[in-house]
Order: structure tokens, then C-alpha cells, then sequence
């Protein structure tokens, strides 16, 4: 029994820490996405993010997710999970966004 609750307490952390690495690679892509428009070397900053963000999530499975197969699984549901919550908060705020900008122009 005690062993069941270390394995359930483990799988429980890998969740929380892929949906931590997964809020910030989906985050960082989002930042990445808003700030292209403003920036003057457009490759640079998409390269460098995605290098970034790539690296960070791949070394985070590798060091932290990466003692069993099931810690691995846990942690790419909460990655995934990250990303369902990610694009619903960014979905809402660009929507609004955009409905703001319209009633600004209609005025």
C-alpha cells in the first residue's frame, strides 16, 4: 500500500510538472506569436524562441520526467492539459481584443 501511494504521490508531481513546462512552452509560443509584429528581425525571434522553448521542454522530460515510463506519460498529459488551458486564456484574450479594436473603429 505504501508503495502504491509513492507511486500515485509521483505520478501526481510529473502531472503538475508537465503542465508546468507545457504552460511555458504554449505561453512562450504565444508571447512569441504577439511580438512578431512588432519586431524588426522576425526569424531571429521565432528561431531563438522555438530553441528556447524546445530546449527547456525536451531537457525538463529528459531530467525531471524521465525516471519511469509512467512519470513520462503522467507528465505529457499535464503537458497537453497545459495546452487545452494555454489556448482557451490566450483564445479569450485575443477575442476580446479584437472586439475592442471593433467598437474602437465603429465609434
Amino acid at each position: 500500500m505504501n508503495e502504491f501511494l509513492l507511486l500515485l504521490f509521483a505520478l501526481l508531481v510529473a502531472l503538475l510538472e508537465g503542465a508546468l513546462l507545457g504552460v511555458f512552452f504554449f505561453a512562450g509560443l504565444w508571447w512569441t506569436v504577439r511580438k512578431i509584429e512588432s519586431s524588426k528581425q522576425v526569424a531571429l525571434l521565432f528561431l531563438g524562441s522555438m530553441l528556447l522553448r524546445t530546449s527547456v521542454v525536451m531537457l525538463g522530460f529528459y531530467f525531471i520526467l524521465g525516471d519511469n515510463w509512467q512519470c513520462l506519460l503522467a507528465g505529457l498529459i499535464g503537458f497537453i492539459i497545459a495546452r487545452i488551458i494555454v489556448d482557451r486564456l490566450t483564445c479569450n484574450t485575443d477575442q476580446s481584443k479584437s472586439l475592442l479594436r471593433k467598437a474602437g473603429h465603429e465609434s
